[in-house]
């Protein structure tokens, strides 16, 4: 079994302080994507290279403190990719693939964090610049190899994926134009799988995976599943467990580990 892990870190220095590397190396998966590291090389130098016997593969935000993304593998990657083509979104650090090529497989696990637009309508509209050009990416990289792409999406996807979805139908994260992309790429043209819907069609409050810092959210369960697992079809059928991490607090969003039936 290839037990995969994602989780937006909200910084891997605070999250190691509130017991992250304690619970890796208690759940041992083979592979944990992390999205806003929120640090740069030398934060990560004689301290986080490794985790749980782990090796991290960084794409650092040239913004100090900002975004960032991660791969940390038990496993040895044929290849290291940083970022996808494009500069604004490559300066923030939000793409770092592995690849686990062999004779006969072409095989990747990606770490993405997709910008939010939930600060204003700047941030909303580079959002939706994100959008417009990783979905020819996802469609190429599908046409030339299997991959899971894991992520904080910010986006959700369904009303069962956000308590308030009533309330939240014009914010950002719940947006017609930003719901309408994911069911394009469930759709034909991409034809994505979202791994934890297909073990898990009908869960609403027990799919969550963010929780606001404000009020009583997470006492409350007040959240929104915004980290996803995104699999070429091949490699979602291999899916078989799911589960959602919560007895733990790493930030402010929850670990999110898929089992697949292979191995690297």
């Amino acid at each position: 079994m290839f037990n995969l892990t994602s989780l937006n870190l909200n910084g891997i220095r605070s999250a190691t302080t509130k017991g992250l590397e304690a619970w890796l190396a208690k759940s041992a998966p083979d592979c944990i994507c992390m999205q806003e590291v929120k640090a740069q090389a030398a934060d990560v130098a004689g301290r986080f290279e490794e985790l749980a016997g782990m090796r991290g593969h960084f794409h650092f935000a040239q913004k100090k403190g900002y975004a960032g993304t991660a791969v940390f593998s038990r496993h040895e990657p044929s290849a290291v990719v940083t970022g996808f083509g494009t500069h604004e979104f490559d300066d923030e650090g939000r793409y770092t693939e592995l690849r686990f090529d062999t004779p006969k497989r072409k095989l990747s696990i990606i770490s993405v964090y997709f910008p939010s637009g939930s600060s204003g309508p700047e941030r909303q509209e580079s959002k939706y610049r994100f959008l417009e050009v990783f979905f020819p990416h996802l469609l190429t990289l599908k046409s030339q190899r299997e991959f899971i792409l894991c992520g904080d999406v910010n986006i959700a996807h369904t009303q069962n994926d956000l308590k308030n979805w009533r309330s939240n139908q014009k914010n950002s994260g719940f947006l017609p134009e930003e719901r309408a992309w994911m069911t394009r790429l469930f759709g034909e043209d991409v034809g994505l799988i979202d791994v934890y819907r297909k073990l898990q069609p009908d869960t609403t409050d027990a799919c969550y995976t963010w929780w606001s810092n404000r009020g009583q959210a997470y006492a409350n369960n007040v959240g929104w599943r915004l980290d996803y697992h995104l699999a070429t079809p091949a490699i979602a059928a291999l899916a078989r467990t799911e589960s959602i991490f919560k007895e733990q607090r790493f930030s402010d969003h929850a670990p999110i580990t898929i089992g697949y039936d292979f191995k690297l």
